[in-house]
């Protein structure tokens, strides 16, 4: 079959596979390495400072995005990244036995990392030069399926899987097997889209270096004149400051024996609660918050959703002080934070594409916001873990709700641009 008549009519055939692969690396580095780890005996502190540190790449890909428009096609960099990624889980596994293990797990997650972040710049480029705007609002909702369907089957099923084999043939072992499969996911995926993924080649002649060079800092330029943007900045970095103190402790903290102020739920527990009906919770919360928000508006709806965001973090705190045994308490406080983050995070995207990303490099704009935003989150992240050890458990969780408070100061405060700038400046950058 041609690529023309793939890409006119059958994205169905490998919209969904793409995104799919697009959230698996990122969920194993960003949640299942810190599971893994714990495991394996590394501790908190070094787990959330290197796991968090490695996911850099995702930060800074908006820098040499437009350096893959100068060679080949959007899919070779697709396939090539995805067989990368296999081979480098693959080895992962192999370096899971040795005495340096965690030296060289992390210097393969790194790896994974760049070409993951690659692979997003080469997959949303795809999406966007091979389908139609009508298209690409049809199928605008099979990336978010998709992609949290790699979550929950990456932090969900596998995370379970690998509980079950830790009690039958021990933790590395386990961990060896799961990364494994993460490998031969990969490397299936990219064997498929050689054959089914649209090339993605864009007409005209190709931009020499310095053309890129000049887009670049254009890109960068434009973007830091933009009005309230300095504003703007501040509020993506610390609407998610409490998120970022959380993200990396909460499961570490689920799987800490009870007698370090953890709740001591073994790996495949935390699969189910954390990775499976926590991700559904978050769908559901997105949804309902998209049509909340599409009937206030932004401006209106700003508040509220920082508030869902925010304030279900509490249940940590409460987890924390009272450590139950019981799984439906523990499940019931986890599928109500995760609907809360899930409800309350519309409002940070919608801020980036209505009052950030708008104008000339509406696009490049979105990716610099969204670049900005893992660097507010990767920060207090890598931090978490010293803080944690330092506090314990139970005070941690607490001093999280005070980092809520700098989210309400700067949602309160956060200047709008009026619809008519946008006009203004798209001129400015032309």
């Amino acid at each position: 079959m041609s690529n023309t008549s793939v890409e006119s009519g059958s994205p169905v055939r490998w919209v969904p596979t793409l995104y799919f692969a697009e959230g698996l690396p990122f969920v194993a580095i960003a949640t299942v390495s810190t599971l893994m780890y714990k495991g394996l005996g590394v501790s908190d502190a070094q787990i959330a400072f290197w796991t968090s540190l490695v996911m850099l790449p995702w930060t800074l890909k908006p820098l040499w995005g437009p350096l893959l428009e100068m060679f080949r096609t959007k899919k070779w960099f697709v396939v090539l990244t995805q067989s990368v990624i296999g081979v480098c889980f693959a080895l992962l596994a192999f370096s899971l036995p040795l005495s340096a293990f965690f030296q060289y797990s992390l210097a393969l997650f790194a790896i994974i990392a760049f070409n993951g972040a690659t692979h997003d710049i080469a997959a949303d480029g795809l999406y966007i030069s091979v389908l139609s705007e009508k298209r690409q609002s049809e199928f605008v909702g099979w990336q978010g399926a998709s992609y949290n369907t790699a979550k929950i089957f990456t932090q969900g099923l596998l995370v379970y899987i690998a509980g079950q084999l830790e009690s039958s043939i021990g933790v590395v072992n386990a961990w060896m097997i799961v990364m494994g499969v993460f490998g031969a996911i990969m490397l299936l995926l990219g064997l498929y889209h050689s054959r089914f993924l649209p090339a993605g080649a864009d007409a005209g002649v190709r931009p020499t270096m310095a053309d890129a060079a000049r887009t670049v800092s254009d890109v960068v330029k434009t973007f830091f004149t933009k009005k309230h943007v300095w504003a703007g900045i501040a509020f993506i970095i610390l609407y998610r400051f409490a998120e970022g103190q959380a993200v990396k402790i909460v499961p570490l903290f689920m799987k800490a024996a009870r007698e370090q102020g953890g709740l001591a739920l073994s790996t495949s527990e935390i699969g189910i609660i954390y990775g499976t009906f926590g991700v559904a919770a978050f769908v559901l919360g997105s949804i309902l918050a998209g049509y909340f928000t599409a009937r206030r508006g932004l401006r209106g709806s700003l508040m509220i959703l920082c508030a869902f965001f925010n304030i279900p973090f509490a249940v940590y705190a409460f987890l924390a002080m009272m450590q139950p045994t019981d799984l439906l308490t523990i499940g019931a406080a986890v599928v109500f934070e995760y609907f809360g983050y899930g409800f309350g995070f519309v409002g940070l995207t919608l801020f980036m594409m209505q009052q950030i990303a708008p104008g000339k490099y509406r696009t490049a704009h979105y990716a610099f916001a969204t670049g900005i935003m893992s660097l507010g989150m990767m920060i207090p992240s890598m931090l978490s873990g010293f803080i944690s050890d330092w506090l314990g458990y139970r005070e941690f969780f607490i001093w999280v709700m005070i980092a809520t408070i700098p989210s309400f100061v700067v949602t309160w405060l956060v200047p709008f641009r009026d619809t008519a700038d946008d006009g203004g400046i798209a001129a400015g950058e032309v």
